[in-house]
């Protein structure tokens, strides 16, 4: 069969498009829908028999106690982590960007820790929330302080796993913002200051509106990545193989993806994992949607 130039052209285009499209439903959509259909049985992967169960598994998860905790702990993580990471990422990177030299070193220092292993910074943080021995309470306790429980108090553990997520995930925050600030049109700044406008005014009503595509860009991805928190809380309240209070003390910094792993490899109970996974799915379907329209606005000047 003889083909034109502008066939081959696009029977070339339409054969790199299906390369890309193949692997995301094979990685992507195969495993979700997978997800779906073991939501709605009784998968329990050390019995043979798995029978249809319709919706039975979600009614369980409404009346599960441990769900609900685990459900409110994730909320808290991103109430607390996301707006900490906006705006300690923002005033980070315009600091940086008022320096006239050694920016790249500063660039730098604040992005390693990103691109460390993440096990690896959760087991040296977790070292030093060591109630007897740790750091901060060696510190604590130099200057005259009680010793704090930190990890294995309850009432502590959730803010210790948060600070440990905020402090690793700065850089790359602080990174985005500097390109963002560097995109913002410097006449804009200058005609504002020639209008007798303060540097604050200039921030606050020219540099952080024209900011809102990559504040929108940061919050939404910062909201998917805590709704998914699980390295950190498997690496710092357990023995690192999912064994020992993980998600402890006492649940208190269990989250949605963590109770996911205790209900298919702790309870070997697939069905009931999935369809939290379907919720936690959902959730982040939602939240997603609702930043993108609260948040995002049209600047022009």
């Amino acid at each position: 069969m003889h083909l034109s130039l502008r066939q081959r052209k696009a029977l070339w285009g339409y054969a790199f498009l299906a390369l890309p499209l193949i692997f995301f439903l094979v990685v992507r959509i195969y495993p979700a829908l997978s997800a779906l259909n073991m939501s709605l049985h009784q998968w329990d992967v050390m019995s043979a028999r798995k029978p249809f169960v319709g919706l039975r598994n979600f009614v369980e998860l409404w009346h599960d106690q441990v769900f609900w905790k685990a459900a409110l702990n994730t909320l808290l993580y991103v109430v607390i982590s996301v707006p900490l990471e906006l705006i300690l990422g923002l005033l980070v990177a315009v600091t940086i960007q008022s320096v006239n030299r050694f920016r790249g070193f500063y660039r730098t220092i604040y992005f390693v820790p990103y691109i460390t292993s993440t096990v690896a910074v959760s087991w040296v943080w977790r070292w030093m929330y060591f109630k007897n021995g740790g750091v901060f309470n060696q510190i604590l306790l130099s200057l005259g302080l009680p010793a704090q429980s930190f990890l294995s108090g309850p009432e502590q553990a959730l803010y210790c796993v948060t600070a440990v997520v905020v402090w690793q995930a700065l850089g790359y925050y602080v990174v985005i913002f500097l390109a963002g600030l560097e995109m913002v049109p410097s006449m804009y700044k200058e005609a504002a200051k020639i209008d007798g406008a303060s540097s604050w005014h200039v921030f606050r009503y020219v540099t952080l509106p024209l900011l809102n595509p990559t504040v929108v860009f940061l919050a939404v991805l910062g909201t998917i990545n805590s709704l998914q928190i699980f390295t950190q809380i498997m690496n710092m309240t357990s023995g690192g193989y999912g064994q020992g209070d993980l998600g402890g003390p006492l649940n208190s910094t269990l989250s949605l993806v963590v109770y996911i792993y205790k209900q298919a490899f702790y309870r070997f109970q697939m069905g009931y994992a999935s369809a939290i996974t379907v919720v936690l799915f959902a959730i982040i379907l939602v939240a997603t949607l609702i930043e993108l329209k609260v948040l995002s606005r049209r600047v022009e000047y």
